[in-house]
């Protein structure tokens, strides 16, 4: 599984018009699903988001977790794009939708089981994405 996560003061998605799902200070967390990946990847992804320390305090250097701050999560295949050849992105490597959406809600649960707030997109929809980038704060995870 790979994810780009930003770290944002607000992040918001948006179906049709209306808001879906929307955080205030926390983590944009875009995950994409490949053809090899299972419900143990699913929650290694989700851990590592929960504990990586990419806010800054005081006393330094904390987590999502330690600062109780929120997610929002949004599935995103095209982070499997394989461009290395012609001009037209390849989706072999992704997951097909049966596959991944699961893997996406099993990312989204494991957050919530550790107590982390989420607020996620809709699988498969046409959606808008915002968010204000703190930082700049942008990773690309990958387990």
């Amino acid at each position: 599984m790979r994810a780009v996560v930003t770290r944002v003061s607000r992040a918001s998605v948006t179906v049709d018009g209306g808001v879906v799902g929307e955080i205030g200070a926390g983590l944009l967390v875009l995950v994409g699903v490949g053809r090899d990946d299972d419900t143990t990847h699913a929650r290694a992804l989700a851990r590592k988001v929960h504990e990586l320390r990419v806010f800054s305090t005081d006393e330094g250097a904390v987590s999502l977790a330690d600062l109780g701050l929120a997610a929002l999560v949004v599935s995103q295949f095209t982070l499997y794009a394989d461009t290395r050849k012609g001009r037209r992105p390849s989706w072999q490597d992704a997951a097909p939708g049966d596959v991944a959406e699961p893997l996406v809600a099993e990312v989204v649960a494991e957050l919530r089981r550790r107590d982390t707030v989420v607020a996620t997109g809709v699988f498969g929809a046409r959606m808008q994405v915002s968010s204000v980038n703190e930082g700049p704060m942008t990773l690309l995870l990958e387990v």
